[in-house]
């Protein structure tokens, strides 16, 4: 009997070492971009963050009250994480142009690049959200269980998650796919919760486009921001929303008082 056992263990070991490998889930080490700025008071996995750091799958960027981080993917989109701001890179193969993103909290600007492989993905989730793109640039903001939508070009797909719902919605929503289209210059919100007003349609407030060009500014020095880069960005935003008829070029005009100068209307935006 010992020897059939003997027997028995010598056999079921030599099989095991001639099956193949099963293979590894993919972990943190598939590289995704580096960190190409930031304002300190950052951290990567819990560690001081540094300028030109290498960012790899799975890596968790977390930002403090001063702190700000703008990241380059492989892909060449851009991330710029504000403060008080947590994001994931779950994934990102640029090659198949794969890539998953996860913010629980904070303010993220997200400049992606055009999607043209097929089957490819550009995805962030919140906690009550799940955002789509194809190639634009648009902000995604989550505190007070409510998730703030905003683009500046391009579109982007916007659809609620675990019972949530959309509000104050100036895109175009879709019945059957119980998502929001949000086209440059418009803005959702996705809340968990029953506002107290219910739920309307809204265009982007001047203030709310340029607040969050600004929340999710990062200077090209180290330091203190410059606001010449902001403002700049701020008013391309706004040039781009008001060239799409959506009236967002009033609130930044120097005096007040003075009227927007004129554009030209596209009838087919």
């Amino acid at each position: 009997m010992k020897l059939f056992r003997h027997f028995t263990v010598i056999v079921l070991s030599s099989l095991l070492v001639a099956l193949p490998a099963m293979p590894q889930p993919q972990t943190g080490n598939q590289p995704a971009g580096q960190i190409n700025a930031m304002i300190p008071a950052a951290t990567r996995n819990s560690q001081p963050a540094k300028v030109k750091e290498e960012l790899s799958w799975n890596d968790l960027l977390q930002t403090q009250h001063n702190g700000r981080v703008r990241a380059g993917l492989n892909d060449g989109s851009i991330l710029s994480l504000g403060s008080d701001s947590e994001l994931r890179i779950v994934q990102h193969d640029s090659a198949s142009q794969q890539t998953s993103l996860e913010m629980d909290f904070g303010k993220i600007r997200s400049q992606v690049v055009k999607i043209s492989k097929p089957g490819g993905k550009f995805e962030m989730k919140t906690p009550n959200a799940v955002i789509g793109v194809i190639g634009t640039d648009f902000y995604v903001g989550f505190e007070s269980n409510s998730t703030t939508v905003i683009c500046y070009k391009g579109k982007v797909s916007v659809t609620p998650a675990n019972g949530a719902h959309a509000a104050n919605n100036s895109g175009q929503s879709d019945a059957a796919s119980n998502s929001v289209t949000v086209s440059a210059g418009q803005m959702v919100v996705i809340t968990s919760e029953l506002p107290p007003a219910g739920f309307h349609a809204s265009d982007t407030p001047p203030a709310t486009l340029q607040a969050s060009l600004t929340d999710t500014d990062i200077p090209t020095s180290a330091g203190i921001p410059h606001q010449g880069h902001t403002l700049r960005w701020v008013l391309i935003g706004t040039a781009v929303a008001a060239g799409l008829g959506i009236g967002l070029g009033v609130g930044l005009t120097r005096g007040g008082g003075a009227p927007a100068p004129p554009t030209n209307r596209n009838p087919n935006p």
